[in-house]
């Protein structure tokens, strides 16, 4: 069994890597923050381009017939610069929704012309829904919203809306099941990204404490800030194969996929908020302000550690896994 990546995995991740870390600056984030959308101009229809939203589309639909084992690394890479779109949504949820259905919205989704937005259990408020043509709930259905109300978010572009819907087909088997995939699907994702996130926060505090001085030397040579940052790294190495893992069990749809995924988003919620939480603190008083980009990933993981089950509602899916029971 191979337990790596392949080149060509890994070249296009890495291609993607490029093109983010220059279209996707923190400069570019801030604007999101104040533009009125929440998003960077120009920047999903050349991801559409790229072929990362419709990775999982087949070819026929102007897709890249791949599955959640070559998105798991891009997704990683969008949380790397806590990309301000609706990736996990649209690429990762909606796409096999639509390709299993044969859905009339899937070309536009392939083509970047249109988005989509989740909401239901657990994740309540729907993410860009003021941008989304395609709506899904959780339990498996296409819903028609008839009001949304927008939520203040400590992410100023993650813009979210509570939804006021209608019209969602009554959940039978099929659906249900489709719905446990969507939440598996979006968890996932998330999981992904806040992998991404915690890498780009240690990375970025190993590089200030190598140039912060205290008493003449680097505030980095202090064993208590070694240990920190270690037990950061360490959490994050934890994290990543259970991850992978997941991606593994929904592309080959292992029948402990619910198992798997949870077990990722939790680990992954819990690595990302450790990395917070050291990055804040080795940085000292320039951490809590504005003007400094750290806040930006601060403030993304604090807000997808809790989308689509935080790590309490992971574990209880869990636990009751292991019980023989369900959980809702």
């Amino acid at each position: 069994m191979r337990f790596s990546f392949t080149e060509e995995q890994i070249e296009f991740r890495d291609a993607v890597h490029d093109f983010l870390a220059k279209e996707c600056t923190p400069e570019r984030l801030r604007e999101a923050w104040s533009n009125g959308t929440g998003r960077v101009p120009g920047l999903w229809a050349q991801l559409a381009d790229m072929g990362v939203v419709g990775m999982l589309a087949p070819e026929a639909n102007g897709g890249l017939a791949m599955n959640e084992v070559d998105l798991v690394l891009i997704l990683e890479e969008t949380g790397r610069v806590a990309l301000p779109e609706p990736v996990v949504e649209t690429a990762a949820v909606a796409v096999p929704w639509l390709v299993a259905r044969e859905h009339r919205r899937l070309d536009d989704i392939v083509k970047g012309t249109a988005t989509a937005t989740v909401t239901g259990v657990p994740v309540e408020l729907a993410a860009y829904a003021d941008v989304a043509r395609v709506f899904l709930h959780t339990n498996g259905t296409e819903i028609t919203p008839t009001d949304m109300r927008r939520h203040p978010s400590v992410d100023g572009s993650r813009r979210l809306f509570q939804l006021a819907h209608a019209g969602y087909e009554t959940a039978t088997v099929a659906t249900v099941r489709q719905g446990e995939l969507i939440v598996d699907r979006g968890a996932l994702g998330t999981a992904a990204q806040l992998l991404g996130l915690a890498d780009r926060m240690i990375e970025m505090t190993v590089e200030y404490v190598k140039e912060r001085k205290q008493f003449g030397v680097p505030v980095g040579s202090f064993q208590a800030v070694k240990h920190h940052l270690a037990n950061a790294r360490l959490a994050l190495e934890f994290a990543r194969p259970l991850v992978y893992r997941a991606a593994y069990s929904i592309a080959h749809e292992d029948p402990d996929r619910a198992t798997h995924v949870s077990m990722a988003k939790a680990n992954a919620s819990d690595a990302a908020q450790t990395a917070a939480r050291v990055a804040l603190q080795c940085h000292g008083a320039i951490g809590y302000t504005t003007e400094y980009d750290l806040h930006l990933f601060l403030k993304r993981t604090w807000s997808l550690a809790r989308a689509w089950g935080d790590p309490a509602w992971h574990r209880r899916r869990l636990e009751a896994v292991l019980l023989g029971g369900t959980h809702a």
